[in-house]
């Protein structure tokens, strides 16, 4: 078994150094700022990638990350890791109850939320692959695949916003927390079909093996596999340590579930996602035990993978406003008026209406992975993924004052 060598483990010690150096002091900005925390972590990436420390210090930059193969791989682990470990506590958010509890409403602001984006952005990548950066080789899955990452809600994010404007336990902010939840499920379920569509993605059984295996796992994790966890955790609770014990079998459990969707030629984050569903919908599961997961996981692996992405690009020579003009304008106008009309719809007052669009309209982590591993399947170029990117900062950084100025009007 090859293993690193002395220069190649200080190299990778380094690298782990300076990230979670770099994103700590910029998160703390961010928050200064009222801002996500994945703001900074994404800016410090800038910094330290070879857009602003290669092009200024070439050879620190060349030293800390291209100057050995074997710490990159041992590091592309670690990021591998850290957005399986991402995704599962995006799932411990979900909480189904509260899903139903809005019932048609956050249904009906959830999917319109979807179908315009999907709709509109896949008329554009599919009318222009050349411009926008769509594979025109995968033309269809591609344009579909662009539809799909302007459609996505950050729950993370939203979540924070309504509870920093104390609004989360209100009914617009309920109404948004659910209808986030609901893109959420419904948008990795259609990404992992798109991908198993796609060209890059053919690793696995085959197309409809992966979709039938897909939905049979979705629906069993949340039934069987809820109920399962349901009568396991009291035990794990009463007869190991706590929390070293359920930590320790959480994790096992998701790395599991994600090796799974991994195998059948759905991406890992898949299974890991639908894991910590079943998982955080658990009563067994206590917000104090939500609570170490995520510090855990926010504090030292989040950090991780959103700062990789800064390393992967050059958010300089890679930057095309044209691109980033349109999935800006198409991601924001679609996103806020599909929610904005799906509440309508569903007899939702206007001024909720508007508030529920501004929210379902906030970015964050989700989307900015869906771009990533789309990015690495060769379905979008850089200046697109550069788009989402920066589509995620914008909307993280207006949803609050924008949800604000909404519930002060006076209609």
């Amino acid at each position: 078994m090859e293993t690193l060598d002395h220069k190649e483990v200080i190299n990778l010690l380094l690298q782990l150094a300076s990230i979670l150096i770099l994103a700590r002091v910029f998160a703390e900005i961010a928050r200064k700022f009222k801002q996500p925390a994945v703001v900074g972590e994404i800016f410090a990436g800038i910094i330290l990638g070879p857009t602003i420390l290669g092009n200024f210090f070439p050879g620190a930059h060349e030293y800390l990350f291209a100057s050995n193969e074997m710490t990159n791989i041992a590091f592309d682990g670690f990021v591998q890791i850290s957005v399986v470990l991402l995704l599962f506590i995006a799932g411990l958010e979900v909480e189904l109850h509260i899903v139903w509890s809005q019932g048609k409403k956050a249904l009906y602001i959830a999917v319109a939320s979807m179908i315009l984006p999907i709709i509109a952005g896949f008329v554009v990548a599919y009318a222009f692959p050349e411009f926008l950066g769509v594979n025109i080789n995968d033309r269809i899955v591609a344009s579909t695949f662009f539809g799909l990452a302007i459609s996505i809600t950050g729950l993370a994010i939203v979540a924070r916003i309504l509870m920093d404007l104390n609004l989360f336990k209100t009914s617009s902010g309920l109404l948004i927390i659910a209808g986030a939840m609901i893109v959420d499920v419904l948008g990795w379920l259609i990404f992992s079909v798109i991908l198993s569509l796609s060209e890059s993605g053919s690793d696995g059984l085959g197309v409809w093996p992966t979709i039938g295996l897909t939905l049979l796992f979705t629906l069993g994790m949340l039934t069987i596999g809820k109920g399962l966890i349901n009568r396991v955790l009291p035990w794990i609770n009463k007869k190991m340590a706590w929390p070293g014990g359920l930590l320790s079998l959480s994790l096992a459990l998701c790395f599991l579930a994600a090796s799974f969707t991994e195998f059948i030629g759905i991406h890992a984050i898949f299974g890991a996602f639908i894991i910590g569903v079943a998982l955080g919908d658990s009563e067994y599961l206590t917000e104090k035990a939500k609570e170490i997961l995520h510090q855990f996981i926010n504090n030292i692996f989040a950090p991780i993978f959103f700062v990789s992405i800064g390393l992967k690009v050059n958010f300089i020579t890679g930057f095309d406003p044209g691109i980033v003009g349109v999935v800006i304008i198409v991601g924001l106008v679609t996103k806020y008026y599909g929610a904005y009309f799906g509440g309508r719809l569903a007899g939702v007052p206007r001024k909720e209406s508007i508030v529920a669009g501004f929210g379902m309209s906030t970015r964050g982590s989700m989307d900015i992975v869906l771009g990533l591993i789309a990015l690495e399947n060769g379905l979008v170029t850089e200046p697109l993924f550069i788009g989402l990117v920066i589509l995620a900062i914008i909307a993280s950084m207006s949803a609050g004052p924008l949800i604000g100025w909404a519930r002060n009007l006076k209609i």
